[in-house]
């Protein structure tokens, strides 16, 4: 498995023949985006990879489309190339074009030539407090498996919640994508939206991945923790943890 870190969420990974891209974001840094609410951010970091030298993707898994960190102006124009969008049931039906929505537990496979069937399963997400989600939107993880081979998580924008930690007992993970950054916002104050370093050390002492790829924890100014904090609370976690977590250079693609 080869996985690309884009910039924020956007990742492209290389399995069993299979090019797939996570939760595309391509525009330039310097705009502010709003989230709603009284909430937004500013891009701060540009992509390292531009969208048109990535070549072919055979699908986009879309953890979410109503959050611009998570898609902006430059993904939306590039999801018409993909072969396949996968994303939230709402998602799909604010994308159209033939984006599948799929809600959690969901399963889906796709075909395509010379290489093994691919099966990805929606995992679910909380992305805030109990009961945010008429307010922030349906989040989806995603569990991929290239025919028989071994299994990688996206964990997309969540809170450590029950329905994440239930992917423990449903997959053997082999790789993890974990969202991170300990998203906050002054006008919700001390309300968390995604995931520390440390949450994501209780979430996978359940998971027990071979490899943990953190992502999503900056190039923007609405995240709460960045890489050296994230980085203190990984070197505090038993070692099975700690020795599993691998920090990608962005552009470069690396060997999972």
């Amino acid at each position: 498995m080869r996985i690309t870190h884009v910039g924020g969420p956007t990742t492209l990974i290389e399995v069993g023949g299979w090019r797939l891209l996570t939760d595309p974001t391509f525009d330039p840094p310097g705009r502010r985006y709003s989230f709603g609410l009284g909430t937004g951010s500013r891009k701060v970091t540009g992509p390292a990879v531009p969208a048109a030298a990535l070549g072919r993707i055979d699908a986009v898994l879309l953890t979410h489309d109503q959050h611009a960190d998570n898609l902006d102006d430059a993904g939306r124009a590039f999801l018409p190339s993909a072969g396949a969008v996968l994303t939230t049931v709402a998602g799909a039906a604010r994308l159209g074009g033939g984006a599948r929505g799929l809600a959690p537990w969901d399963r889906t496979v796709l075909e395509g030539p010379d290489r093994p069937p691919l099966a990805v399963t929606a995992t679910p997400c909380r992305h805030g407090p109990p009961l945010s989600r008429p307010i922030v939107g349906e989040v989806t993880g995603f569990a991929v498996r290239a025919g028989e081979g071994p299994v990688l998580w996206v964990s997309g924008d969540t809170v450590l919640h029950g329905g994440v930690r239930e992917v423990a007992s449903r997959f053997d993970v082999d790789v993890a994508l974990v969202h991170l950054g300990a998203v906050r916002f002054p006008v919700t104050r001390s309300l968390k939206y995604t995931m520390s370093a440390a949450d994501a050390v209780a979430l996978c002492r359940q998971l027990r991945p071979r490899a943990v790829v953190p992502v999503h924890y900056e190039g923007w100014t609405h995240f709460r923790q960045g890489r050296a904090a994230a980085e203190a609370d990984v070197a505090a976690a038993p070692a099975e943890v700690a020795t599993a977590v691998r920090w990608l250079t962005p552009g470069t693609p690396t060997d999972i």
